[in-house]
């Protein structure tokens, strides 16, 4: 089939305008004459292909090669797909799904029996209930929504709460064919869940010590309520962005904040020197009661001792009274003038003997010489 056959009476004669007509001509555009455009290609593959200047037919070889690319090329638009490396491919056969795809190169049968949807299962996404941002790196600050971030509380207080939902995909094929807006669903179920976890609680625990547990119940029960949809979304994490009073009371929350924090100091610093004081206290009253069991102990044994030594010193009187008597005089006598400064001379014995004036208190002093008079006596 000569490709110079293409011009010529056939498809333009009783004016029907081609195998594809002619268009009504009104007051818009002239509509291209396809004819034109087709034997204008001709004319272009024909100067491509090898050979082809010439007047005779096409080249076997050429036509082979033809028809291998063109082949290739609607093998590749109509038999095969891409998957992408964060991607999942779902395949449905007649509007039924048949199978999963991995990532890569996948076949399948040309559209209408076959349709493939790539829902991104790596990628995580981001949900933020309260505020519009339209920059991610803003979020947080952005413009406040009261309609959804005023929420009651279980002790009637109202609170301004914008808090952020991360989320993925755990099941592609639910995911893509049981809710019809992702987003939009997961959206609905964080502020219903926030909502139910806030009226729940009272405020103060809100506002201070209690964010991280409030986070952990609305991510329970968020995946709760999206494992009973079937909807295929896991969520990663929830995150409190901002947990204020409204803006008309926010001063004297923070009035009673303050409060809060100088009355839990006040308790720690009380706590803290009743734990220093009573360890204290504790060991001096240990220490009190062994000094005072030490000298217990050190008086009865005294006593004891006593008891003892008069029990031997009756037992010798016993056996010898005039010496024993005697013993005890001296010793007594030992004990009275142990200490005093005098010296007493017997006259009867030996006293007539001693000489009027004799310094003899001089005599028991150590060393010191100190001039004083003194007689006998």
């Amino acid at each position: 089939m000569p490709w110079s056959n293409q011009s010529g009476g056939g498809w333009k004669g009783g004016g029907g305008g081609g195998p594809w007509g002619q268009g009504p001509r009104g007051s818009g555009p002239t509509p291209p004459d396809l004819e034109e455009l087709l034997r204008r290609s001709q004319d272009r593959l024909k100067r491509v292909l090898p050979g082809g200047g010439g007047g005779g037919g096409i080249n076997p070889l050429s036509l082979i090669l033809i028809l291998v690319v063109a082949a290739a090329f609607i093998g590749y638009n109509f038999f095969t797909f891409r998957v992408q490396p964060d991607e999942l491919g779902l395949v449905l056969r007649f509007g039924k799904f048949e199978r999963q795809a991995p990532s890569g190169l996948n076949f399948r049968l040309p559209y209408p029996i076959d349709q493939v949807y790539t829902p991104q299962v790596t990628r995580v996404n981001r949900v933020t209930i309260g505020q519009v941002s339209d920059d991610v790196s803003t979020v947080g600050l952005g413009r406040d929504i009261p309609e959804e971030s005023l929420m009651l509380t279980g002790d009637e207080n109202i609170v301004d709460i914008d808090f952020s939902v991360f989320w993925r995909i755990s099941d592609a094929a639910n995911y893509q064919f049981n809710i019809a807006d992702p987003e939009g669903t997961v959206k609905a179920v964080a502020e219903s869940a926030m909502r139910e976890i806030v009226g729940r609680s009272d405020i103060q625990p809100i506002l201070t010590q209690a964010r991280q547990i409030t986070e952990t119940a609305v991510q329970e029960l968020m995946q709760r309520t999206l494992d009973q949809y079937g909807s295929g979304i896991q969520v990663t994490q929830v995150q409190l962005l901002k947990v204020d009073p409204p803006a008309e009371v926010i001063d004297a929350f923070r009035d009673v904040q303050a409060a809060r924090a100088d009355q839990e100091r006040i308790q720690n610093e009380a706590q803290t020197y009743a734990n220093r004081i009573i360890p204290e206290a504790r060991g001096q009253a240990s220490q009190i009661t062994e000094a005072s069991n030490a000298y217990r102990d050190r008086t009865i044994a005294e006593a004891q001792g006593q008891a003892d030594r008069f029990s031997k010193v009756l037992e010798e009187y016993e056996k010898a009274p005039e010496v024993t008597r005697r013993r005890i005089f001296l010793e007594t006598m030992e004990g009275v003038f142990g200490d005093m400064d005098k010296i007493i001379v017997d006259e009867g014995s030996a006293g007539s003997g001693v000489v009027p004036y004799l310094p003899l208190n001089e005599l028991t002093r150590p060393s010191t010489p100190r001039a004083t008079t003194g007689g006998a006596q």
